[in-house]
């Protein structure tokens, strides 16, 4: 293999591991934010709980006021009924009295159930409390081993970034734009080996990158010229492995 696809291999090598590290350091900084949306949405929850129970709330207090006013009500018609100058303004004080009493009964038994569902709620907002504070202890701990090793893989970029640099300074400028052009299309690959298939002439070409078929031209190009030849499916540059090489020409 000559120097120009050589020295393409060894970008491609630092770049693969660049690109490695440059992973781990968006996975470890998106850590400690899918957990902090973890505990947004629980919090988020517990929000819409904690707005039920105000509602709630508001709701038996209403009903109490009501409850209140109409006992108040009863008390003054029982006054009324020891001033009843006849029996049909008796009778027609004591059918408000009983309807009022009926009204209390309902209004009681509708604020006892909400009183009933606010304490159920509150059970929920407790657990989900737990749940909130037990997420926020592992935020905590994200953040501190997320912080050292982001540091650290930070530190692995900076290097890596540079030993690309070096790299890069034994290809030529068209080369090397042609290189990083194909890299950021394939996410990294821009270089792949040419599979020899067959014991036996003629061989079968395959692009190690896209596994697609390859015209022996480029085979038959790269045993003999040090150029940069590309795969007519994925636009990968090819090479010859030693050992496909040595096959290649058994």
């Amino acid at each position: 293999m000559g120097k120009l696809l050589s020295a393409l291999l060894q970008l491609q090598a630092v770049e693969r591991r660049l690109g490695e590290v440059r992973s781990r350091l968006k996975i470890r900084q998106n850590a400690v934010a899918v957990q902090q949306r973890r505990i947004d949405q629980i919090r988020g929850d517990w929000q819409a709980i904690h707005d039920q129970i105000i509602a709630r709330r508001k709701a038996a207090d209403g009903y109490e006021l009501d409850l209140r006013q109409k006992e108040e009500k009863v008390s003054s018609l029982r006054a009324a009924l020891n001033t009843a100058r006849t029996n049909k303004e008796y009778a027609a004080i004591l059918t408000q009295i009983n309807t009022l009493k009926a009204d209390n009964a309902k209004i009681e038994e509708t604020a006892l159930r909400i009183m009933q569902e606010i304490d159920g709620l509150k059970v929920q907002a407790d657990t989900l409390q737990e749940q909130i504070d037990g997420e926020q202890k592992k935020l905590e701990e994200i953040q501190k081993s997320s912080a050292q090793e982001i540091q650290k893989l930070e530190g692995m970029q900076e290097q890596l970034s540079g030993e690309r640099a070096e790299a890069g300074k034994a290809v030529a400028p068209v080369e090397l734009a042609l290189f990083e052009r194909i890299s950021a299309s394939v996410d990294g690959d821009a270089m792949a080996p040419i599979e020899t298939h067959g014991t036996r002439p003629p061989h079968d070409y395959v692009c190690g990158g896209c596994f697609m078929s390859l015209n022996a031209e480029h085979a038959n190009a790269l045993r003999t010229r040090d150029e940069i030849r590309t795969c007519d499916i994925c636009g990968r540059i090819l090479y010859l492995e030693s050992g496909a090489e040595q096959k290649a020409r058994s």
